[in-house]
Parts: structure tokens; C-alpha cells; sequence
């Protein structure tokens, strides 16, 4: 029988790691825009990406620790390969909430929503902390996960997945 994490997540589904998104630690950043730390950049929409890489699109400052959303519209993409998708993120207003919207492959993600949004794809970022937004159904592939800010500033910190 598979090995068991603590989540429930069966080994052989889990081929993404813990990612973080500021400059210090980040891997797999894809994107014809070079990123530099804390300089504020209009990053295009990426092309296809390989396994485990992520970009950003819209205008973006990529921190050492954090990268922050300097105007709505901006997305997040990720080629992942797990069952359950996770954002460490905050709004960069106290008091402040931010709508978001979630696609996996392009589309709603239905039955594979997380805790945090419906089946719609649709969340509300109110304060920091992580937020689960995909937790699909077998069978486990590699999936296109983008997030899309329908308002700013946003801090995000980090993807993990289990």
C-alpha cells in the first residue's frame, strides 16, 4: 500500500514541491520578463508551462519574501501535479477584501474547488494566511492552476500542495 502524508495525499499524486514566490527563494519562475528585487514590472501572460513552473501576469513587484500586486487584474499561473493546491496570501490593505477567481485547465474548477472557493472558482481574500483552493478528485494529473485578482494590493508568499 502508498505511503500516506499527514494530509491524506497519496505519495505517488504529490510531484509538486512547496514553492516560494519572493526573489530569495523562488524556483521555476517562467517568464519572458526577467524578475528583479523590488522593482515593479508588467509581466505578459506566459506561455504553456513545464511542470512545477509558475509566472505571473499583469504589473507585479517581486520582493525578497513576497510578491505584491500593484494593480487588479493580475494572475498567477502554475503547472502543478497534486490533489490539493494551497496559497499563503494576504491583502496589502488593513481591513481590505480582495475577490479572486480560480481556473484549473481554463475553466471553473467544480468538483476540484478547495475549502476557500466555490465551484465557480470564486474566493475572497480578507486577511493573511493560506488559502486551499484546489482540492481535486482522482485521477491526479498535471494541471494549469491560475489565479486572477479582481482587485489590489495582494501579497503572495508561497504555493505548497499535499
Amino acid at each position: 500500500m502508498p505511503c500516506q502524508r499527514r494530509t491524506g495525499a497519496i505519495r505517488d499524486d504529490l510531484r509538486s514541491p512547496e514553492n516560494y514566490l519572493g526573489h530569495e527563494r523562488t524556483e521555476n519562475f517562467s517568464s519572458s520578463v526577467a524578475a528583479s528585487a523590488g522593482e515593479r514590472r508588467v509581466y505578459p501572460e506566459p506561455a504553456p508551462l513545464e511542470l512545477n513552473h509558475w509566472a505571473p501576469s499583469g504589473d507585479w513587484t517581486m520582493g525578497q519574501k513576497v510578491l505584491t500586486l500593484n494593480r487588479e487584474g493580475g494572475r498567477i499561473t502554475y503547472r502543478f501535479h497534486a490533489r490539493d493546491l494551497h496559497i499563503v496570501m494576504g491583502v496589502g490593505v488593513p481591513d481590505a477584501a480582495v475577490r479572486f477567481r480560480v481556473r484549473l485547465d481554463g475553466r471553473p474548477p467544480g468538483a476540484a474547488h478547495g475549502i476557500d472557493v466555490d465551484e465557480h472558482g470564486d474566493g475572497t481574500l480578507r486577511e493573511p494566511r493560506m488559502y486551499q483552493l484546489i482540492r481535486q478528485p482522482k485521477p491526479i494529473g498535471d494541471r494549469d492552476f491560475e489565479i486572477e485578482f479582481l482587485a489590489a494590493p495582494v501579497e503572495a508568499f508561497s504555493f505548497t500542495f499535499g
